[in-house]
């Protein structure tokens, strides 16, 4: 029980920023658009929120954190236009664009907090997702307190956004008209429905999600914003979408396994069976088990038809 309780909260915390981000890439992906840059949109993320939380914490108080996961989000979601427009408006290749994206968002994010900060990263923020019960779940006997006790709310939002998302993929009009010009645009385009407009829909909607992982991440388990403070969670969360099958329950659970491991490598030491581990085999242990499940996965798990493939309007 004991041991229970120290890991399934940390899991839940380090898995929270994967399931967002995941969720951001099964969008984009199904819509026919590769989303490398993932990362960068955590990063993205990840700064605005640290700066927007310094800013106004004063202002907005206990509610900052939430207030600048909006600001997260939206920022992430303006971001990736800019691999919308290369990708579909100028049919770049969208590895090449993703990449961009990664290396423009760690570019831009350090160079502002130089500008800003005059210093290589930001204050510690004040305002935090701390550790909660959650009401009266926390009250259930053993479940209560493995699952509900010393948690964050974050972690069970995300868990929520998963299962709105797989709603909204497999369960609406508009799931079935982004998951057809990922599958077969042609198809889709003489049905009559608009495959830029849906690609740039799901770029955009994997941008907002990114950006509230990258959010979730720095105002939970960072708390400011330097040069590390995202470093390889966005491909996490990609391989965490291909191993979920490009399913949003699928990436969840995923995502979930993966956080397994990142808190592992934190919390290891204080475990009784991992005591003995030297640090260095703990920290690469997400990384890992990342490059494991890949590649004794990926050969069963298939992406859209149409991922990653150009469309011109009236091409075959």
């Amino acid at each position: 029980m004991q041991i229970l309780m120290i890991v399934v909260p940390s899991t839940l915390l380090w898995a929270a920023p994967l399931v967002f981000t995941s969720l951001g890439g099964v969008f984009s992906e199904r819509s026919g658009v590769v989303n490398i840059g993932l990362e960068g949109l955590m990063v993205i993320g990840a700064f605005s929120s640290i700066v927007f939380n310094l800013t106004f914490s004063d202002t907005f108080g206990s509610a900052t954190p939430w207030i600048a996961l909006l600001v997260a989000m939206a920022a992430g979601a303006i971001f990736s236009i800019l691999h919308a427009v290369a990708a579909i408006t100028f049919r770049a290749d969208h590895t090449v664009s993703g990449v961009a994206i990664n290396l423009l968002a760690v570019g831009l994010t350090m160079f502002l907090v130089k500008l800003i900060y005059d210093k290589g990263e930001t204050d510690i923020i004040k305002h935090s997702f701390g550790k909660v019960d959650i009401p009266y779940l926390s009250k259930i006997p053993y479940i209560g307190e493995i699952f509900f006790q010393n948690t964050y709310w974050t972690s069970f939002v995300a868990i929520i956004v998963a299962v709105i998302a797989w709603y909204f993929i497999y369960k609406t009009p508009f799931g079935l008209r982004l998951r057809s010009v990922g599958e077969h645009p042609m198809a889709a385009d003489t049905m009559g429905i608009n495959v830029t407009k849906m690609r740039y829909y799901g770029v955009i909607i994997s941008g907002a999600l990114g950006g509230i992982g990258g959010g979730v991440y720095a105002q939970s388990i960072s708390q400011n914003f330097n040069h590390a403070t995202i470093s390889g969670q966005g491909f996490m969360a990609l391989a965490a979408m291909i191993f979920g099958k490009w399913h949003p329950l699928g990436a969840m659970g995923a995502a979930l396994f993966f956080g397994f491991a990142q808190s592992i490598s934190i919390i290891g030491s204080s475990l009784p069976f991992l005591s003995n581990i030297p640090n260095v085999y703990l920290f690469i242990a997400p990384y890992v088990l990342t490059i494991l499940a890949l590649t004794g996965f990926i050969g069963r798990a298939e992406a859209p038809k149409a991922d990653g493939v150009h469309y011109i309007k009236g091409s075959r």
